[in-house]
């Protein structure tokens, strides 16, 4: 498979951070089925959950794949003025991050847009996230996609 030329891939190249390219024999939207289709675990998996608060405002929130976000710590993170987080619409997904659901990386996303990673993904020392493309997915270290994304870490994963 030739690397497609996604808005993330070309972030990574642009930052001169080493991936590796997993294709996929078929589109994925899941965790569970990129975890399959790479051969790898879900546990190394970044899932990118976009919120939107009552006032229209986004934030990315990542946890790892065999995680959930939770929605009331993501908020304790930002600004006062931001009030309930509810999970954002396909619609809304696709027009902030320029990704269909389901293969949405946190790279390459608005300045207006802060990203919160849960710190479990700090633990990490590889990941994986999707490359933009449902056809695959790429694996590199947790620190550098941490950098390269500007995230900040905090407990945001449910708990239990």
């Amino acid at each position: 498979m030739s690397i497609p030329q996604t808005k993330v891939i070309k972030i990574l190249e642009a930052h001169h951070i080493p991936y590796r390219l997993l294709p996929h024999g078929e589109p994925v939207f899941t965790v569970e089925a990129a975890a399959r289709q790479r051969g790898v675990v879900k546990e190394e998996m970044v899932k990118s959950i976009l919120l939107r608060d009552r006032d229209s405002r986004y934030v990315m929130a990542c946890v790892l794949g065999d995680a959930r976000v939770n929605p009331k710590a993501v908020r304790t993170c930002l600004p006062q003025a931001w009030r309930r987080l509810s999970f954002a619409s396909g619609e809304e997904i696709e027009a902030i991050t320029g990704c269909m659901q389901g293969a949405v990386a946190p790279l390459g996303l608005p300045d207006h847009v802060p990203v919160i990673f849960d710190e479990a993904v700090a633990c990490c020392e590889k990941v994986n996230i999707s490359s933009g493309d449902p056809m695959a997915g790429l694996e590199l270290k947790a620190s550098d996609l941490i950098s390269a994304s500007g995230a900040r870490l905090a407990p945001i994963a449910e708990e239990g």
